[in-house]
């Protein structure tokens, strides 16, 4: 018989009875929530225990929250093909504490925590080659951080004079532009404008025929297609 989510959030719970803070299922999946100290032992438990055999890393990613106390929260996503579950765990931190790495238990997190370093600035501790995977070498700051300038600060262009790719502060050759944010449901001013223009323009023909019939002139008449012979 296979493990059911509920199954499993029972097994979690009394499995890791002081470890976790948080439990609840949302999507079909388990979320927990967990220590930074214990993030060790709850990922060993989970891929061990024969109840959950969680075998796979899917991801390891990371959410910046800059208001609060514990800015960052980093997010686990382990599958069990066995028991067809997906069971993801968040731990909270600061941006001063070091994240104990889970290579020794997953190879794969390798390149992921290298990405979370790279994208957020967190360090995994006793990871064997933490360094920036996706930005170049020497790059300033942290792309998704919320306080990250959207323009960046360098950008890395070929030089034709050089004869080289360069990488300078960033310049903005384009002025500041005053976009029009209103609704496309309800329709610009300007557009509004142009179309009761127009409506007023076609209003001008009936005027014309309204002025014949005051003349006693009407166009469905035969004698006004009679000819002089």
């Amino acid at each position: 018989m296979s493990t059911t989510v509920n199954d499993l959030e029972k097994t979690v719970n009394s499995g890791l009875t002081t470890t976790v803070k948080k439990s609840q299922i949302n999507f079909d999946q388990l979320f927990i929530d967990v220590e930074v100290e214990d993030i060790i032992s709850t990922i060993l438990f989970l891929k061990t225990n024969e109840k959950c055999k969680f075998k796979q890393l899917i991801d390891i990613t990371a959410v910046d929250y800059p208001q609060r106390e514990k800015r960052f929260k980093i997010i686990y996503l382990l599958l069990s093909h066995e028991n067809n579950l997906r069971i993801v765990i968040n731990i909270n931190i600061d941006e001063e504490i070091n994240v104990p790495s889970i290579t020794k238990i997953f190879p794969s997190a390798n390149w992921m925590e290298r990405e979370v370093f790279d994208m957020y600035g967190i360090s995994f501790k006793d990871h064997p080659d933490l360094r920036r995977i996706l930005t170049d070498y020497g790059f300033d700051g942290y792309p998704l951080r919320k306080d990250f300038p959207l323009t960046g600060h360098l950008e890395v262009r070929y030089s034709e004079e050089k004869k080289k790719v360069i990488s300078e502060p960033v310049k903005l050759d384009q002025e500041y532009r005053d976009f029009d944010f209103e609704s496309p449901w309800e329709g610009t001013k300007y557009i509004k404008q142009v179309g009761a223009k127009r409506n007023s323009h076609r209003s001008k023909p009936a005027c014309a025929k309204s002025r014949r019939k005051s003349r006693g002139v009407s166009l469905s008449s035969p004698l006004n297609w009679r000819t002089s012979t």
